[in-house]
């Protein structure tokens, strides 16, 4: 890709370059995700925010409200266009044709729309709230976070000369180079690029796929964006999220409802994905309690996401499941994707090599990790851990567990009604980087 970063990034005009050019440019598990909720929950209603967990940092501090909100309208403004919804119609993902119904993609043309949204200040924090029917409410989600993730380094890279951006832009690179020089050491681990939400900026995440694919060939698997995978013809990757089965849970009506939720959410995300798609995310509510109280059919699942626990733990955790149950871990799939980095993803690939089908989700230490870049020696380009989930359904409150602690999210009486039915000893908080 020919673009001259630095020179962009100094010219910067928003009308060229919008932070979000496309609905597209979302993670693809967001479009699985809201078929499967304008199939199931059509009227339920949900709330999300914002939350940045690396408070040292004061986005207020960064990102212009006026501007953000400008940016975020023209968000408002996008329509899925006739090429987009024609790809999406016949293009084959996970070696599915029509994954997607005609019915939904009408909707998406002709009824599709985004939620009202808040914008508010706490302690130096922005936070962004959406409220509405859960079919306008759930594609914020990655479009508010790369809209906070960019303009924050949009407001750094305001205060370089373009000779520092080129300084900047040249140590980034070099870096990323070094990284594809470890993974061509490697050619049988396969990496899916999962860095939309906390990104440096848009272009920045298009090079690195494109230097990703050019560097390591056919270990790149595809990349979570859904626009990307459309402009450049790669494989769009993703599945589902927490979002699912906090949601189902906020909606039960008793603690045995409660704790069944869980399960009762695979049960339909089955009627409409098979295959790669059947991939568990366990850690919603604890990870050991979710294989330990799991009907026998869950084990008949294609693999397993390990989000917020120790990669090698959960790893060997779900292999001595699966050969519990009378599975062949050989045959299952295995995904990190909790702030990976290159040495952390091929020490996993030999760890797990011959024992079950390893890959990794590489997100924001692939796409913003420019540590140690700054040519002043700043670190107001260091990524930061940014996250958007929901907060009440129906006007319930919605709660995630997490494998760590430190990623937990409710009102703490909630957390802890939460932890009593689903069984769930509070965890040892790990420091969560990105």
């Amino acid at each position: 890709m020919n673009v001259n970063l630095a020179e962009r990034a100094h010219n910067h005009n928003w009308k060229l370059d919008p932070i979000v050019r496309s609905l597209l440019d979302t993670d693809f598990y967001k479009l699985l995700m809201l078929q499967f909720i304008w199939k199931n929950f059509p009227q339920v209603h949900v709330t999300s925010e914002t939350t940045n967990r690396t408070l040292a940092v004061r986005l207020a501090d960064h990102v212009p409200v006026a501007a953000l909100r400008e940016q975020m309208e023209h968000v408002r403004r996008l329509r899925f266009r006739k090429s987009e919804l024609i790809w999406l119609a016949g293009n084959t993902f996970y070696g599915t044709r029509s994954i997607f119904e005609p019915t939904f993609l009408e909707w998406l043309e002709h009824d599709f729309r985004l939620s009202d949204y808040e914008i508010s200040l706490h302690d130096g924090q922005i936070v962004l709230r959406f409220s509405g029917l859960w079919t306008e409410v759930t594609m914020w989600e990655i479009y508010g976070l790369a809209l906070l993730s960019e303009m924050k380094t949009r407001a750094a890279l305001g205060r370089l000369s373009e000779l520092e951006l080129d300084v900047l832009y040249a140590r980034a690179k070099s870096r990323l180079w070094d990284k594809i020089e470890k993974i061509r050491k490697a050619p049988e681990v396969r990496i899916s690029e999962f860095g939309t939400r906390r990104r440096h900026s848009f272009l920045w995440q298009e090079y690195v796929v494109m230097a990703m694919r050019a560097g390591i060939g056919e270990s790149l698997s595809g990349t979570s964006n859904t626009y990307l995978a459309y402009k450049h013809d790669l494989e769009a990757m993703g599945t589902n999220a927490h979002e699912l089965p906090m949601a189902l849970a906020a909606l039960a009506n008793s603690d045995e409802e409660l704790l069944q939720s869980q399960y009762r959410v695979l049960e339909l995300w089955q009627k409409s994905y098979g295959g790669e798609l059947l991939i568990l995310l366990p850690d919603t509510f604890g990870t050991t309690q979710f294989l330990e109280n799991a009907p026998d059919w869950v084990a008949d699942w294609t693999g397993q996401r390990a989000d917020s626990k120790d990669p090698f733990v959960a790893g060997d955790e779900y292999i001595a499941w699966l050969m519990s149950r009378g599975r062949d871990a050989r045959r299952k799939r295995l995904i990190a994707s909790d702030g990976l980095d290159v040495d952390v993803i091929l020490s996993l690939h030999d760890y797990f090599k011959g024992r079950i089908r390893f890959s990794a989700g590489w997100g924001t230490l692939l796409t913003n990790d420019f540590r140690g870049c700054h040519p002043r020696g700043e670190r107001d380009l260091e990524p930061i851990s940014l996250v958007c989930k929901v907060v009440s359904v129906e006007g319930r409150p919605a709660v995630k567990l997490s494998d760590n602690v430190n990623k937990a999210t409710g009102p703490a009486d909630e957390v802890d009604r939460y932890r009593r039915v689903f069984g769930t000893r509070e965890s040892v908080g790990t420091e969560v980087l990105v």
